[in-house]
């Protein structure tokens, strides 16, 4: 492997000046900025980027802590911010919390001690003292999808209270009017979000959200089915179950089929977070989608805006509402094709 040396033999100008060039320092003329590179690429140097960062104090690298990289909506946010990094000249190292704050800790702590430029964090609760410290030091940092209450972090996210709406109101043009949450857990801001959103909608069809019909999950589906149990046990089950996320959806639905019962001729099921699974179940399955790309996308912007010493904004986008045929909808070939879009769901 070519080394630094090898390179400014190559080209016929010292070291330093090699370093200057890779550094993008302006006090090297044209010619020898020319000759530098065309002995990089003749000899396939590539600059050792530990060394680099020590020098420049950079390491090109962003930090990633999700949730639960088991789930999908996860999954495709870490791809869509390791695109997006990429794109933008950064890596990304990615920790995986598994909806635990000590994990959550344990990762961010060691992307701190490798220097990381910055650090994007979907929190499990909202009360980590080291991210706090980490704030207060001038690390750049920013919340994606959940967050903080009252730390000064910018935070992209979606907003689902519009698309909790309309499936409440979509629930009760079908005729439902005994609805169901599984709800996240009520440390993070989601659990707390969802469950808000869901009683505010209820309340403008004059409906009430019993304490039976809350059922604490935890954003896993071992969760969503033990409480879907709850539900089918109670004197008067809900008619329909809505889970706050497509983990504990495909929980309440192992439950519901566990017991002998149809979806959605015995009880209807709706999700929030959308999957490309939801397609394929039977039958398919009625959800609230976010923009989980364009969240990603639009984190990495704001947290290299805040690196690179530009202001950052906090970002939120809308969520939409996604019908099939788990509530009790016509079948497809009843379904008005949507003149916008020129497709119905299915």
């Amino acid at each position: 492997m070519a080394s630094i040396k090898d390179v400014a033999a190559e080209a016929g100008v010292s070291v330093a000046t090699v370093s200057r060039v890779l550094n993008d320092h302006p006090s090297v003329s044209a010619d020898a900025r020319t000759r530098v590179l065309a002995a990089v690429e003749r000899l396939g140097y590539r600059p050792n980027a530990v060394a680099r960062s020590l020098r420049t104090d950079q390491t090109h690298t962003l930090g990633l802590v999700i949730s639960d990289v088991m789930n999908p909506y996860f999954t495709e946010l870490a791809r869509s911010v390791e695109e997006e990094a990429r794109a933008l000249g950064y890596s990304v190292i990615i920790g995986n919390a598994d909806e635990r704050p000590d994990l959550q800790d344990h990762h961010v702590r060691n992307l701190l001690d490798r220097r990381i430029d910055g650090l994007l964090v979907s929190p499990t609760d909202g009360g980590s003292a080291l991210m706090l410290d980490a704030v207060r030091a001038g690390t750049p940092m920013v919340f994606v999808d959940r967050w903080m209450p009252g730390v000064a972090v910018p935070v992209v996210r979606s907003d689902g209270r519009a698309a909790v709406r309309d499936l409440v109101a979509h629930l009760h043009g079908l005729g439902h009017r005994r609805l169901a949450i599984i709800a996240g857990p009520a440390a993070t801001t989601t659990g707390q979000e969802r469950v808000a959103a869901f009683r505010e909608a209820l309340r403008a069809y004059g409906l009430d959200l019993p304490d039976a019909y809350i059922g604490q999950g935890d954003f896993q589906a071992e969760s969503g089915r033990r409480v879907t149990e709850g539900f089918l046990d109670l004197p008067e089950p809900p008619e329909v179950v809505f889970a706050a996320d497509n983990l504990m959806a495909l929980g309440a639905l192992d439950a519901v089929r566990a017991r002998g019962l149809r979806v959605p001729q015995d009880i209807a099921l709706a999700a929030f977070d959308d999957i490309p699974w939801f397609v394929h179940t039977d039958p398919p399955i009625t959800a609230i989608a976010q923009p989980t790309g364009e969240l990603g996308r639009a984190a990495v912007r704001a947290l290299v805006d805040r690196i690179e010493g530009r202001p950052p904004e906090s970002v939120t986008l809308p969520a939409r509402l996604v019908v099939r045929r788990s509530c009790g909808e016509p079948s497809p070939r009843n379904v008005a094709v949507n003149p916008v879009t020129n497709r119905s769901e299915s």
